[in-house]
């Protein structure tokens, strides 16, 4: 039940939106109950046929660190969201993934926004 409000949510936001409200600052994560298998397959669709830009989450650059499933997944799913929400793509990822108000960048791993 917990996806459909997530989706739910993710519609009066972009209704609110569309219709003149100030934007809303919203990145794309992870979700934290979400199983390492199930992220690692939404992270490879992300990065790959999904578009994502992932080089930063590669090895030696500024997101590698901390090298987990869920960091990685976490800046993958939000560069697909950012560079295709206006063109209706949803962070859902099969309900991988969340919608969080508060900026997950860390360090000098800075996650877009785009608005």
């Amino acid at each position: 039940m917990e996806w459909v409000d997530q989706v739910e949510e993710e519609r009066t936001r972009q209704a609110l939106i569309e219709h003149g409200a100030t934007s809303f600052e919203e990145w794309c994560i992870a979700d934290e109950q979400t199983p390492d298998d199930v992220l690692q397959m939404a992270l490879d669709w992300a990065c790959g046929r999904g578009g994502a830009d992932c080089h930063k989450i590669q090895q030696n650059q500024a997101c590698f660190l901390p090298n987990t499933i869920r960091a990685h997944a976490s800046f993958a799913f939000n560069s697909y969201y950012q560079k295709f929400k206006h063109q209706g793509a949803t962070c859902y990822f099969s309900s991988a993934a969340m919608i969080t108000d508060l900026n997950p960048s860390q360090g000098s791993c800075k996650y877009e926004y785009l608005s």
